[in-house]
């Protein structure tokens, strides 16, 4: 029966009827039919379905949904999202694991009736926030298995860890819906809550000699301090740092499984990066009394999770960068335990000097390799351990970051398969060819979709992770990505299902603030529209103009691009900036609007 314990523990209802009646919403097991609940339309109260609970007629609507992701309480109303279409991706220790293609907010508004026009309208505000919400890209979970906890984790659990629910088994720091969970949590609906995994779940198939073997990645973002780019960088108070992501490597062949464990996050200190207009908008570092202290809790948490830790720092080494760096090189000087490492990856490697990371290498080889990885037998037996993580930074965490990084897995999945016996003591995986392609992409596309969730477009030197060079091709689609990222972080932030999203990148912060409990609406605070200044409403013109003037260009000079690559990647970014500029003076006479800003608050 549905919902019953799987071999590998707690099992969660994967198909689940949606029933929508005039006063209420009634969500029940599609396999268990007396398991369910409802939640009033009125005032969004949740009650357990029971014996005399008549729900099996004059429905309006009767659909199928694959999960209910939690409740938010809004001024007037209770808002429930659901999963509406789902994806299989693969599979995690057997179990398969699902990518979010739709949500869906039920509206349990009715107050809406009697609240003030003040309300009404921050209520429509807040609404639109949702919309937002439910199109949140990247997130992926199972039915039958947590997906949040990494393998040597899981290992050291408790016996019977596997039979809790599977809320109760996650890692809250990668629960993407947690703070959407607790009225759920609070009625026992257990095999109805369905934790959420923002990140990336890629899964390939490699030949390896005739060994079959799959490898899989998967990257997990921490909620602690999410944001996009440019609008969340540095440290909190806490130590928590902003776009941090762990990142897992796990192979199986053989009936042996390894693991190799990765992080990644912005650099731990309090600084900023305002919003300008500028192509590269001046980075703020800022004099906090406990920023010593906030770079220890930082790393302590590391070390407590993780074990010896090596901070690999990837930032130019001149300018506001080199400022930033400097600093941060100051402060780790007073942490004795943790190695850091300062890399100049532009300066070094350039746009095509891949190689030139095996430099980075050298220098952390011994202690990398004494960190080591998790490996198990066919049985079970751990065979070997991972006793520390490599940090890895740029300034977004994105694009020098996802290289660093796919260089290091690559270096430890050649140990991995040496000790397995798949390949002997002189092979790597790159002298095969098609497995080398395989698992180049496999990162690539993981970069890909970090990028995505964080500045809204693929990521740059997605070449050197594909074929260890840059090509004329990727040079183009770097150039328009770099001009879609301006255009994305001064005015719209975020690509949603293929589509721009027309509303200020703003707009998408206070809506992730607000799913993740850092903003909590209540009837006694300020008005959203009472935080504002005035906003243009040109943001549109100007940023259409951006991309039409950094298309055109890129057309009108295509043909030059052979001869001089950088010329004709800089000509599309500054022809795309002027036809902006000459949007703003154009649209300089437009009128001027309030809109509220949650992060204000924060």
């Amino acid at each position: 029966m549905e919902g019953e314990s799987s071999p590998g523990g707690f099992k969660l209802y994967e198909q689940v009827e949606l029933q929508e009646f005039r006063d209420k919403f009634v969500i029940k097991s599609k396999g268990s039919p007396d398991d369910g609940f409802f939640i009033d339309r009125r005032d969004g109260s949740i009650e357990l379905l029971g014996d005399g609970d008549d729900c099996s007629s004059g429905p309006l609507k009767t659909s199928t949904i694959f999960g209910v992701v939690g409740t938010i309480r809004l001024l007037a109303g209770t808002y429930m999202l659901v999963v509406t279409s789902r994806k299989e991706v693969g599979s995690f220790h057997g179990f398969p694991v699902y990518r979010v293609m739709s949500m869906r907010f039920l509206h349990c508004n009715e107050g809406l009736k009697v609240s003030t026009f003040q309300e009404k309208k921050d209520e429509a505000y807040f609404m639109s926030l949702l919309k937002l919400v439910e199109s949140t890209p990247g997130l992926y979970y199972s039915y039958e298995t947590d997906i949040t906890l990494n393998l040597q984790r899981r290992f050291k659990l408790a016996d019977g860890w596997m039979k809790k629910p599977i809320w109760k088994q996650a890692d809250p720091r990668f629960v993407w819906n947690k703070n959407l969970l607790e009225e759920l949590i609070e009625h026992k609906l257990d095999r109805f809550i369905l934790p959420l995994l923002q990140g990336s779940f890629q899964v390939a198939q490699l030949t390896l000699k005739s060994s079959p073997a799959t490898i899989l990645l998967i990257s997990r973002r921490c909620t602690r301090r999410l944001g996009t780019r440019m609008w969340r960088r540095g440290a909190n108070l806490e130590g928590d740092v902003a776009n941090f992501i762990e990142t897992e490597q796990i192979l199986d062949v053989e009936g042996f499984r390894s693991s190799l464990l990765q992080v990644r996050g912005s650099i731990p200190l309090i600084w900023e990066q305002i919003v300008d207009l500028s192509y590269k908008p001046q980075l703020r570092l800022i004099d906090h009394e406990q920023t010593s202290k906030v770079v220890e809790r930082h790393f302590n948490d590391l070390l407590q999770r993780y074990g010896e830790t090596i901070a690999v720092d990837l930032t130019d080494k001149h300018g506001g960068e080199g400022q930033l760096s400097a600093a941060y090189a100051a402060e780790m000087q007073k942490l004795p335990n943790v190695r850091y490492v300062s890399f100049d990856f532009h300066h070094v490697c350039g746009n095509s000097n891949f190689e030139n990371l095996k430099l980075l290498y050298e220098s952390i080889s011994e202690d990398f390799e004494k960190q080591g990885y998790f490996l198990i037998d066919a049985e079970g037996n751990v065979l070997e351990e991972q006793k520390g993580i490599v940090r890895s930074n740029c300034i977004d965490c994105l694009d020098r970051t996802n290289v660093t990084q796919s260089f290091l897995a690559q270096k430890s999945l050649n140990y991995q398969l040496r000790q397995i016996g798949v390949l002997t003591s002189s092979e790597c995986i790159s002298m095969f060819d098609e497995d080398y392609r395989i698992f180049r992409t496999l990162w690539a596309e993981q970069g890909d979709d970090i990028s995505l969730e964080y500045a809204g477009t693929h990521a740059l030197k997605g070449d050197l992770v594909r074929y260890g060079r840059q090509t004329l091709a990727g040079t183009i689609r770097d150039g328009m990505s770099a001009l879609s990222r301006y255009y994305l972080n001064n005015f719209h932030d975020g690509i949603r299902q293929a589509r721009l999203l027309f509303l200020p990148s703003v707009l998408y912060m206070d809506a992730i603030d607000l799913v993740s409990g850092h903003y909590t609406v209540n009837r006694s605070g300020l008005s959203p529209f009472q935080l504002s200044g005035f906003d243009s409403l040109s943001y549109l013109p100007i940023a259409s103009a951006l991309l039409v003037g950094g298309l055109t260009v890129t057309t009108l000079t295509l043909n030059q691009a052979g001869r001089n690559t950088q010329r004709f990647v800089t000509s599309v970014l500054c022809a795309g900036v002027a036809a902006g500029v000459m949007a703003m003076i154009s649209a300089n006479g437009r009128q001027f609007c309030s809109r509220p800003r949650l992060c204000g608050l924060l």
